[in-house]
């Protein structure tokens, strides 16, 4: 399982907050899709923003498979 670490400091948001998030849908074929999804929810990269290519990385690394979560 990954270490849980806060990628949004502005939100307050966790690489858990955004897993729980993907893990309610059960496909995603886009990852710009899905980063606003998470958005939406999270309100992620909302703030100042430089969290936002963190915020894709970890997208990209769970719909990837690489991590487990």
């Amino acid at each position: 399982m990954t270490e849980n670490y806060m990628v949004c400091n502005c939100k307050k948001v966790s690489y858990w907050d955004i897993a729980d998030e993907l893990n309610k849908h059960s496909k995603f074929d886009d990852v710009m899709q899905a980063f606003e999804d998470v958005k939406a929810v999270t309100h992620c990269s909302t703030g100042c923003g430089g969290c936002h290519d963190k915020v894709l990385d970890v997208i990209s690394e769970i719909l990837m498979g690489h991590k487990k979560v």
